[in-house]
């Protein structure tokens, strides 16, 4: 599945892009002054081959759950416990981002990636588990190759069975503890940016535990030889097995699985800039049909953005995941391209145009 969906994901379409950036300028409103919403019009039209671009709805939400090993060293007060205890809340609706989905209307999934705990049967769970949670990453490689292609199958599969009932826009969620030290050690391998630079505070620690968390994403690094980066998929492959947790290795599926289907993908925080940084190493192409939906308060996050060549579209400060920011941003997204089915043109509304 993943050979199939590599093969299948293409670049923006060249003439979809210029063609929407003409109309953008042909529309009743100065050029440019709608900002970053044009470009995501643009983008999407892109993506889409097609102008004006497909309505980003309905949206589908999917939380990728997963427990990660390096837990054990500390680099967080949070007990493990709470990822199960997360999942359930999602699953009964209690949580922030489902709150956020109810008001954008969208779909909640929550996926079982590798929760150390055997979950039961639910409405809205989707299990595809691949083991109780990763190895610790600073000791050695979190998961074998094979887990990691299976867990970025287990993402490609879940993009398109939402796709195939009806979504027209994919919004990335996440939840594991733990996981913002398997971020950073994944945007330090493949951006080459320094672990100081882009290792955060995850839900909450102090300086002392800041400190520890550097230090063991260094550690990381160096143990799984993880950076530089190479050109080569099974570069990032091995990259991603060695520092990813199973739920980083199932979004950049997802987001390839959004790709291959050319249906627009939002990002959320630093576990799906993370993860869309393992998407991108495996096809450069997947960035065009992304969206970053908001920037985090976790520097490693701005960073993994830069690399991608993504504009956040909001900055709210958030760092509680879930999929919070890319479902507040699905309004914005909306209305970017509602501006091009809705809006007359100059010619059609009979307004004169600035002189040139």
């Amino acid at each position: 599945m993943l050979a199939e969906t590599l093969a299948a994901i293409r670049p923006a379409d060249p003439r979809a892009l210029a063609e929407a950036r003409a109309y953008q300028d042909r529309l009743t409103k100065p050029k440019g002054s709608l900002g970053a919403l044009e470009d995501v019009a643009v983008r999407l039209a892109g993506a889409a081959g097609a102008v004006p671009p497909p309505m980003p709805v309905p949206a589908a939400l999917a939380i990728f759950a997963a427990d990660h090993g390096v837990h054990a060293r500390g680099v967080t007060p949070w007990p493990q416990e709470v990822t199960v205890q997360m999942v359930a809340n999602f699953l009964a609706g209690g949580a922030v981002a489902n709150a956020f989905a109810a008001q954008a209307g969208a779909s909640v999934t929550v996926v079982d990636v590798g929760v150390a705990a055997d979950l039961p049967d639910a409405p809205g769970l989707v299990k595809r588990k691949i083991a109780y949670g990763t190895a610790d990453l600073s000791a050695g490689p979190a998961m074998t190759v094979d887990q990691a292609v299976q867990a970025l199958e287990a993402g490609i599969s879940v993009a398109l069975d939402l796709v195939a009932e009806g979504a027209r826009c994919l919004i990335t969620g996440d939840m594991g503890i733990a996981n913002t030290t398997a971020s950073a050690a994944l945007i330090a391998a493949f951006t080459g940016r320094d672990p100081a630079e882009v290792t955060g505070r995850g839900t909450g620690i102090d300086d002392d535990t800041h400190t520890h968390k550097i230090a063991i994403v260094r550690e990381a690094l160096a143990v799984n030889s993880a950076t530089p980066v190479g050109s080569q998929p099974s570069d990032a492959l091995r990259v991603l097995a060695g520092v990813g947790g199973f739920e980083h290795a199932a979004i950049a599926g997802f987001v390839l699985g959004g790709a291959r289907a050319r249906v627009p993908v939002i990002l959320d925080g630093v576990i799906a800039g993370a993860a869309a940084l393992v998407a991108a190493a495996l096809d450069p192409a997947v960035a065009d049909h992304c969206v970053a939906g908001h920037r985090s308060a976790e520097p490693g996050h701005a960073a993994a953005l830069d690399h991608l060549g993504l504009r956040p579209l909001v900055e709210l400060e958030l760092r509680v995941g879930e999929g919070t920011g890319g479902l507040l941003a699905h309004p914005l997204v909306c209305a970017a391209v509602r501006v091009m089915h809705d809006v007359a043109t100059f010619d059609s509304a009979g307004v004169t145009e600035k002189p040139v």
